[in-house]
């Protein structure tokens, strides 16, 4: 019996499919495309019966050339959407740092909070600590708002990625947020950087993120800027790059993939899996 190499196989468990429907007027990947709420609603279904086990719902951009947004307007936007979501059964997370779209996202059913700033506020807590739904604490070097062009140092920023999230997890789960709640996000793209060395290094740690801390690892890099910038592709011809890089952080032993196209994950990791079982079989 042929024994492959355990470095390419990827992973028993496959990855969960996080499908992402911006509800925005300037995404950088497909602005306004379902601002419209019922086109956001067309949208997410494709991507469910795409693949996406979660559908991720965002009322606003981070890029760093996006508008800020109000929480009132974040809220208008998911209204129409999050419940017709909701009630198909179609599990649901909520991309927002806002305390107020937070709590709606919660009380109207979502299962999932994203934070870019990783849930900042302390005094927050004990009423995160409350809720049901799991939490996204996402790293970023600006900390707080959206993303920014800032030259980085790649090594410089993986030593605050394990600092942050050594002393943010160690806050909510003293606040009592049970750690099964938990999953950690590095950031990527120009929340890392505006050069690709310091995402190309998030990525290529993904195993040491998860087993230092023995918690849920979430990645992003659909459509992000490093890929842009390693390939030199624009929006339109980033496909490949992104799938992978989403193929390469399943073999890490990521446990979520957050994507704009969940069609080609979806199916690279069907086939992907059986390749690794043809492979482990008898020859």
């Amino acid at each position: 019996m042929r024994h492959p190499d355990p470095s390419l196989l990827l992973p028993s468990a496959r990855p969960r499919l996080i499908g992402v429907v911006n509800i925005t007027a300037d995404s950088f990947s497909d602005g306004g495309r379902f601002l419209d709420a019922e086109d956001a609603v067309a949208h997410a279904r494709r991507l469910r019966a795409e693949g996406a086990d979660v559908i991720e719902l965002g009322p606003a951009a981070s890029h760093p050339d996006s508008q800020p947004v109000s929480a009132d307007e974040e809220i208008r936007r998911l209204a129409g959407v999050i419940d017709e979501l909701v009630a198909d059964g179609i599990p649901v997370s909520v991309d927002s740092f806002r305390p107020e779209t937070q709590r709606f996202a919660v009380a109207r059913g979502a299962d999932y909070l994203n934070d870019i700033q990783g849930f900042p506020d302390p005094g927050r807590y004990r009423e995160l600590a409350g809720m049901s739904c799991r939490l996204v604490v996402m790293h970023s070097v600006q900390r707080t708002g959206p993303a920014t062009k800032v030259l980085t140092d790649a090594e410089t920023v993986w030593t605050g990625i394990e600092r942050f999230f050594c002393k943010r997890l160690t806050a909510l789960q003293a606040a009592g947020v049970n750690p099964e709640r938990l999953v950690i996000d590095p950031g990527l793209g120009y929340f890392l950087g505006r050069t690709p060395e310091p995402s190309v290094m998030a990525l290529s740690r993904l195993r040491t993120l998860k087993s230092r801390f023995g918690l849920p690892v979430l990645v992003s890099p659909s459509r992000k800027s490093f890929l842009r910038a390693l390939t030199g592709r624009d929006l339109e011809r980033i496909g490949p790059a992104t799938l992978a890089a989403e193929l390469y952080a399943a073999r890490q032993g990521v446990d979520f993939i957050r994507t704009h196209d969940v069609a080609a994950i979806s199916d690279a990791l069907t086939v992907f899996k059986g390749l690794d079982e043809h492979n482990a079989g008898p020859r």
